[in-house]
């Protein structure tokens, strides 16, 4: 049981790293716009693309710390002790950028609009960058049981380019996404801009996976031969293949298929590593039989698991598909004024 529920956190991560992930990519691509002027229509469509699904992608972050606070609670303890600091400024990142997203839609004056989409695109890269500077920590083997706080945990070498990793595969995700919005709101310029910056941001996550097996090599010799090994290994090539997939989708036409292909490349990545640390929660000191809870709360919390996840699966499923079919549009202010005519002609005719 402790294996399957080890499985089904890792996958919660993954889900997680592809859907919120491709939001924080939005707001990467809002910070490097430009001026008011010039990145009024990138930001008009990451503003349309993101409102319907922004909020609804958090719920897999909420996966994961329930599975690790209640199934592998040592982990919890181990990881949460390490390294408060910077699972916390990615807490505030991730507080400040939904308020900054959602403040500046209603702001009125230009000065405000301008402060809260700050807010909301620096965000976009704070909180990727600190947990995936945390997941590097963990991957170097720097957490143990016991391992008071310091900065060596997460600013370490493999910390340093797990988190630009993470900056660098939402920004791809995003970018591949954004193309298809484009394209769906029939904009053309809009799916040149972004199909430029998916290839771009395609190119840069390939050279930095490149330079972190590089560094993992000394830095993190169990999770290194992982990758290089096995089912890592098979994961790592499945997600260059994807990689390149997307990028040739992208030149020809881009759409549902370039984005199944970009969510499987970083899938395939995020799957890559978590196997690459078999058999141990933390490389070389806590085994998954060593960490994992009492068999009894194991076997509830699959049974919660699969419940939740019968509710809440089909439920998000739905929300993408209504999004991608253009039935999640924001009402307008003449939409709203037409609706209250024709409710008042109704009411004259009666």
């Amino acid at each position: 049981m402790a294996d399957l529920m080890a499985v089904v956190l890792l996958l919660a991560i993954t889900a997680y790293t592809c859907a919120g992930g491709t939001d924080y990519g939005a707001g990467f691509w809002d910070l490097t716009a430009g001026g008011a002027e010039r990145g009024k229509r990138p930001r008009w469509l990451i503003d349309h693309a993101m409102a319907p699904v922004w909020e609804v992608n958090n719920v897999w972050l909420i996966f994961v710390f329930i599975i690790m606070w209640t199934g592998f609670p040592t982990l919890f303890q181990a990881v949460f002790s390490a390294m408060w600091l910077p699972l916390a400024l990615a807490a505030v990142g991730l507080v400040l950028r939904g308020a900054g997203f959602a403040f500046r839609k209603v702001a009125r004056r230009l000065a405000e609009r301008r402060l809260y989409g700050a807010v909301f695109a620096c965000a976009s890269l704070v909180t990727p960058f600190f947990l995936g500077a945390a997941v590097g920590g963990v991957a170097s083997g720097r957490v143990k049981i016991g391992t008071e706080a310091s900065a060596d945990a997460w600013s370490n070498p493999t910390s340093i380019m797990f988190g630009l990793l993470a900056v660098a595969a939402t920004a791809f995700l995003g970018a591949v996404f954004l193309t298809g919005d484009a394209r769906r709101f029939d904009a053309p310029d809009l799916v040149a801009y972004f199909r430029r910056r998916g290839l771009l941001s395609c190119a840069v996550l390939v050279v930095l996976v490149v330079i972190t097996l590089f560094v993992a090599r000394e830095d993190a010799p169990h999770v290194w031969h992982g990758l290089t090994h096995g089912v890592g290994l098979a994961f790592g090539i499945a997600g260059a293949v994807a990689s390149l997939t997307t990028a040739w989708l992208l030149v020809r036409r881009p759409g549902g298929l370039a984005r199944a292909s970009a969510v499987g490349a970083v899938a395939c990545a995020v799957l890559a590593w978590g196997l690459a640390q078999r058999p141990y929660l933390l490389p070389e000191s806590l085994t998954v039989a060593e960490g994992a809870g009492a068999s009894t709360t194991l076997t509830w919390l699959a049974v919660v698991t699969l419940v939740a996840l019968v509710i809440v699966v089909p439920a998000v499923a739905l929300l993408y598909w209504l999004d991608t079919r253009g039935e999640l549009e924001e009402l307008t202010d003449a939409d709203l004024r037409q609706g209250g005519e024709h409710r008042g002609g109704r009411a004259g005719t009666t």
